[in-house]
């Protein structure tokens, strides 16, 4: 049966030209399969964020608006603070304190950057720079104190001098 749609020679080129537009319509919104049909944009890759040789790593979550530390006790050392933004706003993060201000590069949601630090003994401010950030929440305070912490987080035991006056092992 034929359709005056498919009559003729100009008829089959209409269909054919419709069908190919219906097909490159198609593959232009992903009507291939295989992809997510969502309707939402993947998140941006995160940047790579390790801590440098001999750096204490902490994690810093950067939320919609608070900040929350991987370890809550520190001595003096160097750590890097990988701060990682998953909030739903661009986030910084800034350390402030006896060793002066030090600021993290600005991160979207999704990323995360590496901020490394000198701690020395003293009391420091740790919030996100962005403006009105620190207002809504996004600080909050550490105390370094005590030995220096090894680049594995624990704090490092000297063994017992040896006395040149006290007997070997009870003979």
């Amino acid at each position: 049966m034929t359709t005056p749609l498919t009559r003729g020679p100009r008829g089959r080129a209409l269909l054919a030209l419709s069908a190919a537009s219906l097909a490159g319509l198609l593959a232009a919104c992903g009507g291939g399969g295989g992809g997510s049909s969502s309707g939402t944009t993947p998140p941006p890759p995160a940047q790579k964020s390790t801590a440098p040789a001999g750096a204490t790593r902490v994690n810093a979550d950067l939320a919609d608006f608070r900040i929350t530390l991987s370890r809550q006790a520190f001595t003096p050392g160097t750590y890097a603070f990988v701060a990682t933004n998953t909030g739903h706003h661009e986030h910084a993060l800034e350390v402030e304190g006896p060793g002066g201000e030090h600021r993290s590069s600005t991160v979207s949601p999704g990323e995360s950057t590496t901020l490394t630090v000198t701690l020395k003994d003293g009391k420091y401010q740790i919030y996100c720079p962005i403006d009105g950030h620190k207002d809504l929440g996004m600080k909050t305070a550490i105390t370094v104190a005590g030995a220096p912490v090894n680049k594995t987080g624990t704090t490092p035991v000297a063994p017992a001098p040896s006395s040149p006056t006290s007997p070997g092992n009870g003979y």
